[in-house]
């Protein structure tokens, strides 16, 4: 049952409530190459990416953002860190929303200062308590990084902004420990904002996408969640897709096709792995909200049939008897068999 949040509007995106969970991701190429961060911007936009995140270390650098905002239709966040200068040129760049610690810019009037702008524009700020940055008094109180200390971090600093009559926030709390999911349950039971999710740090391509599915994934199928990242030291493009794959693979609806293929055995006697990969990469870009199973044999292969590529009101075991029973050929041309899987998909008319 997914726990109910405050909604709050991200450009043209709405976060919280009933709304879709948004999947986001961050740019990695350095802040002062602006065109290449346009590029990267309109990649991960192309991949499907809702949200994507922007540093902005100095308030010279939110020209980055202006640049971004002119050449993609998703909202641009501004992550910020200790200069709030850096934050009110980001708001003045045209930023869809802030990212940033309030107690991490320095006095009172200066957190009023962003809060005010924000505010001014209906600019949501998006708090960010990680692990590896925790304040020395909590830290020195909990004595070690704990959920209680994350959340307690988190709450500290909603409080720097409630005080200005700031509540157009989101949260996100984050670790490179996948057991940072009970500081989100936690977190959920205390507030209404909606939750930013995900395990930060987690490493290159492999181990990262480990840990994000284990901690979102759990997150998710908990409730729990209205915007991920699922964060990788590697494109941000495979960041994005792999957040729409742990959407699925918790139950969330994602546009396009869902391809799934047997681990094989010594009944195959073709090349199952390449050919999956193949279709997987051919579908990219497809919106068909079809099922799409590659089997190598005939044990399983109707059954997963049943799903694939068929409206219900049309005969689902055709996909597999035109193309699945022809995988077992082993003199019938891998490349045959792509094509005619992926002809056989755009001709579907899906009632």
């Amino acid at each position: 049952m997914r726990q109910l949040k405050r909604t709050v509007k991200i450009g043209n995106i709405t976060i919280g409530g009933t709304n879709p969970i948004a999947v986001q991701t961050m740019l990695n190429v350095p802040v002062k190459d602006i065109a290449g961060n346009v590029e990267q911007a309109k990649r991960v936009a192309k991949a499907g990416c809702q949200i994507v995140r922007v540093t902005v270390p100095t308030p010279a650098d939110a020209a980055v953002v202006s640049a971004i905002k002119e050449a993609v239709d998703i909202p641009v966040v501004a992550d910020i860190h200790f200069d709030y200068r850096a934050a009110l040129a980001a708001i003045d760049a045209g930023a869809d929303k802030i990212r940033i610690n309030p107690g991490n810019i320095g006095d009172d009037d200066r957190v009023k200062a962003v809060a005010d702008a924000c505010n001014a524009k209906n600019i949501p700020i998006r708090i960010g308590v990680n692990g590896g940055s925790l304040e020395k008094e909590i830290l020195a109180k909990y004595g070690k990084v704990t959920p209680e200390a994350l959340v307690e971090s988190a709450m500290y600093h909603v409080s720097l902004l409630e005080r200005h009559d700031f509540n157009d926030i989101v949260i996100s709390i984050k670790s490179s420990n996948v057991p940072v999911v009970e500081a989100y349950r936690q977190l959920s039971l205390r507030c209404d904002y909606p939750l930013h999710v995900g395990v930060t740090e987690a490493g290159t391509y492999r181990m990262g996408l480990i840990k994000s599915a284990m901690g979102i994934g759990t997150l998710l199928l908990e409730g729990i969640g209205d915007t991920i990242r699922v964060s990788l030291t590697d494109e941000p493009e495979k960041e994005v897709r792999a957040g729409f794959d742990i959407l699925r693979a918790a139950g969330h609806f994602v546009p396009g096709p869902e391809v799934v293929s047997c681990p094989t055995c010594g009944r195959t006697n073709i090349n199952v792995a390449q050919i999956a990969s193949e279709v997987e990469e051919r579908l990219r870009g497809c919106n068909k909200p079809i099922k799409v199973a590659v089997m190598g044999c005939v044990v399983n292969g109707p059954g997963e049939a049943r799903g694939a590529g068929m409206s219900p009101q049309k005969d689902r075991r055709k996909l597999f008897q035109q193309v699945g029973v022809q995988f077992q050929e082993a003199n019938y041309p891998d490349k045959i068999r792509v094509d005619e899987l992926c002809e056989e998909i755009e001709r579907l008319v899906l009632e």
